[in-house]
């Protein structure tokens, strides 16, 4: 796990890119604190900051070379089935001129290139890893990008007046020198409404993302994306490759058998590692089978703050005494946490209204001695584990809602008698000249109804751009409609916030994360699952069905839970002087409504139903990034 940065150029005038790439490197070195590297030649200047995994000798740092040194390589991420992919290259292959390749080093760097060398960019679709790798060829002067199928890793660029930049982090290319430092109104209101920038745009102009499952090649300044892996595929029965005709006994133990391989895979690692125990049925069953398959004894880390009946550290400590684990809990006051929230926003390399949370667990398992973790992100999207589902799926079976007479009447009563967030979305809903799910999710997940969005920006742009193309991308038959969901899930909430905050608040503290959830093949057949097995009567009761007798009755039937913190009260008490100084910067800005700003912020103060602190803390955030990275507004 590491950061990787690199400019590619063919402008005779490239004289300060040296200079920008060693300013790309420091701006995240908090990821790879190991080693440092960084190559140059006429066109491509490569950096890398490592953090050692696995072969923890210097014969991994990078850049690395192949052999004949044509091929220059920086890479962040782990290849879980580099072993396997590895002896195949060891071989000679049949029926070619291809000989064995002879590795120099243990490293799963070295096997991605070599299998770059035999099978070119197609090598991604044997790969089974989170990653994002690029390879420069010295003689062809030709650049490839390649980024994981979920997107686990991430990878910002900037393609502009014949000069590709890119680098892991959206901060490296802010520092280069080489970039308008300006930000994107239209993600702006994106963000607004859903606390977050879908990828691939990012609030940086000129800034985007490379996509999961997507490689991306530059030669001669000609630039080429392409797609290698099409989640949406896997939901569709008539692409997908796992039959239809498998009983309810028989995919649970598939089930079984793909979430047990994918922890297995995880636990390589030269490095002491462990697991993020909440004590809820995801991060549990993940614990459950690393003891199955580990000859190690687990570390388990839970951090819990005292707060009584709503603490999660009683569940989590039943099960590291199922397993036998190595128990680590670290008791936080919400004033420690509170000590530690400037850290936690120094962290944030992409605006985000979460991740706090996550810094604050990374750095206590750190601070422990651990270097790898493996948490239970994913489960809830794979395995209908969030309410939307069942909302979403009732829709879809609620067509008589259409016939309703004067239902737009109906929903605007509804909104003034229910004052509450959910009151305004049912009105909304109820609106819509056609019910049904697929209208319907934009608005579960919006932040704000759309009169006090409307009023908060000067120019509007329409916010549900993405999420409708994610929408009308995710067709499935009407036996499939939770795995339509899954894709509505992944590919807007998890990939744009949960993993990319993931990334951004481990990496700060140098902890790499696995997410065995997010394994592909796992995903693949999780999504090919008929909603009649994979309904949610009991919390995620298909996930469970699948573990047997692997966890107790009581963990898997508690209420969900997650860190209870007293936000409100810190956001209008200790954090107050803090909010109200970014709210005030922010309602200046020269894109939004002063007046409706100051508004929504004073309707929090006054405790309005509608306006919850989580409607105020993002724009808080947004303002204070600007700040903090001097960006054009």
């Amino acid at each position: 796990m590491c950061g990787i940065t690199g400019i590619v150029s063919h402008q005779i005038n490239n004289s300060n890119h040296l200079s920008a790439i060693k300013k790309m490197n420091d701006a995240i070195a908090h990821r790879g604190p190991n080693s440092e590297g960084i190559w140059n030649d006429d066109y491509c200047f490569l950096g890398h900051r490592r953090l050692s995994i696995i072969d923890l000798s210097e014969a991994g740092n990078q850049p690395f070379f192949s052999q004949d040194k044509r091929y220059v390589m920086v890479y962040n991420g782990e290849l879980y089935n580099y072993k396997e992919i590895k002896l195949e290259l060891q071989r000679a292959e049949h029926g070619s001129k291809n000989l064995p390749y002879i590795f120099r080093t243990s490293t799963d760097t070295e096997v991605i290139l070599a299998a770059y060398l035999r099978w070119g960019i197609d090598c991604v679709k044997r790969f089974n890893g989170m990653f994002a790798f690029a390879i420069w060829d010295t003689v062809e002067q030709k650049l490839v990008i390649a980024r994981d199928r979920m997107g686990v890793k991430p990878l910002y660029y900037q393609f502009k007046n014949n000069t590709l930049l890119f680098a892991s982090e959206i901060r490296a290319l802010v520092h280069s020198g080489l970039i308008d430092k300006k930000i994107n109104l239209k993600s702006v209101a994106e963000y607004i409404q859903y606390t977050t920038v879908h990828a691939p745009n990012t609030i940086m102009q000129d800034v985007f993302m490379l996509m999961p499952g997507h490689v991306l090649e530059l030669q001669q300044g000609n630039l080429k994306i392409q797609q290698y892996w099409n989640i949406n595929d896997f939901a569709n029965p008539k692409v997908n490759q796992y039959k239809e005709d498998l009983s309810y006994k028989e995919t649970c133990t598939k089930v079984n058998e793909l979430l047990t391989a994918s922890v297995e895979r995880r636990l390589v690692a030269d490095v002491p590692f462990g697991a993020f125990l909440s004590g809820g049925i995801d991060s549990s069953a993940i614990v459950g089978l690393m003891s199955k398959v580990s000859s190690e004894k687990v570390q388990t880390f839970n951090v819990s703050f005292d707060e009584g009946e709503f603490s999660e550290a009683k569940y989590a400590k039943q099960i590291a005494e199922k397993f036998n684990t190595e128990h680590h809990e670290i008791k936080l006051t919400p004033n420690d946490f509170l000590k530690q929230l400037p850290e936690a926003l120094a962290a944030i390399d992409h605006p985000s209204g979460d991740g706090p949370n996550s810094y604050i667990v990374s750095k206590a398992t750190k601070n422990a001695g651990i270097t790898m973790a493996l948490s239970g992100l994913g489960g809830d999207e794979l395995f209908a584990g969030y309410d939307i589902f069942k909302r979403y799926y009732e829709l879809e079976h609620k067509g008589w809602l259409n016939i309703i007479p004067a239902k737009g009447l109906a929903g605007k009563l509804l909104a003034a008698k229910k004052k509450s967030v959910q009151g305004d979305k049912t009105a909304e809903i109820l609106n819509l000249d056609t019910i049904n799910g697929f209208n319907a999710y934009p608005i579960n997940r919006k932040l704000f109804n759309q009169k006090d969005y409307n009023a908060l920006l000067k120019e509007h742009y329409n916010s549900d751009n993405f999420i409708k193309n994610v929408i009308k991308k995710s067709e499935t038959d009407k036996k499939h409609v939770l795995s339509r969901v899954s894709l509505f899930e992944i590919q807007t909430y998890m990939q744009n916030i949960l993993l990319r905050d993931a990334d951004q608040m481990s990496m700060a503290v140098a902890l790499e994360v696995r997410v065995p959830f997010l394994d592909y093949k796992l995903v693949e057949f999780a999504l090919s699952v008929k909603d009649e097995y994979k309904y949610p009567h009991t919390q995620k009761k298909l996930l469970v069905d699948s573990l047997g007798d692997l966890l107790p009755d009581n963990i898997v039937n508690r209420p969900k839970m997650g860190f209870v913190l007293p936000w409100k009260d810190w956001l209008k008490n200790d954090l107050k002087d803090f909010c109200e100084e970014n709210i005030v910067q922010f309602s200046k800005r020269s894109f939004v409504n002063r007046e409706a700003v100051l508004l929504i912020w004073n309707r929090f103060l006054s405790n309005d139903p509608k306006i919850t602190w989580s409607r105020v803390w993002h724009l808080i955030v947004l303002n204070h990034w600007i700040n903090s990275h001097h960006i054009e507004c």
